[in-house]
């Protein structure tokens, strides 16, 4: 397996430390009830971004494995999948977050887009416990991919689509302007679209080291712990 070249690390590291600080320094509109926790946007959206990143990659490998049968693609589903789990964790803590300053509670039942993302969570917890639960392999990855496939265009309706269509305090959506609409101006867009850009570029980097794991554990099976 090929290492990622050094320079796509540097870039990495320099694109998110550069997001991290200057996304604090940096002058932002004083909107109402916002105010500095509009900088939130430079963390929580890109690991969105990041999550949705992975999904697509989930999806894409899973098309590929129905297609080919190479147990190989559903090995890159595996790893893209969990990769899925892990941004959607500090993408719920900062949206929480972002919300109790906001709209006052750490979570509403009210929000189409929060309920949503933990559909889509859900979802994806699925996946891992019906794979989990087949033990042939070949059947393993063509029963994982199809719901993989099945997963992802349910995340998509659920955080894409379903938001749009009814009443939502999220931007962008339910009638709601998007951020781009009215206060994203350029001194924001110099964080912002580092911050996109470095955030999939890490989550390509877990990724790809978390394939080698699995390679590991399919190499020396004495070692594995599951797949």
């Amino acid at each position: 397996m090929k290492p990622i070249p050094f320079a796509y690390k540097l870039t990495t590291a320099a694109l998110l430390l550069y997001s991290f600080i200057y996304g604090l320094l940096v002058e932002v509109p004083a909107l109402p009830i916002l105010n500095e926790t509009i900088r939130n946007l430079f963390y929580h959206v890109p690991v969105w971004f990041s999550m949705m990143f992975m999904a697509a990659v989930a999806a894409y490998n899973s098309v590929f494995y129905l297609l080919r049968k190479d147990l190989s693609y559903f090995e890159n589903v595996y790893a893209a999948s969990l990769m899925v789990l892990f941004f959607s964790v500090p993408g719920l803590l900062t949206g929480m977050l972002w919300a109790k300053f906001t709209w006052g509670t750490w979570w509403t039942f009210n929000e189409p887009k929060l309920n949503g993302v933990a559909m889509s969570i859900l979802i994806y917890c699925i996946f891992f416990l019906l794979v989990m639960g087949i033990n042939d392999r070949k059947s393993k990855a063509s029963a994982g991919s199809a719901f993989n496939i099945f997963s992802f265009v349910m995340m998509m309706i659920f955080i894409m689509v379903l938001p749009r269509l009814t009443s939502s305090l999220h931007p962008g959506n339910g009638g709601n302007p998007a951020f781009g609409s009215y206060d994203l101006d350029n001194r924001m867009r110099t964080v912002f679209y580092p911050a996109v850009v470095g955030w999939m570029m890490l989550a390509y980097w877990f990724y790809d080291l978390l394939k080698k794991v699995l390679w590991l554990q399919k190499k020396y099976p004495s070692k594995k712990v599951s797949f």
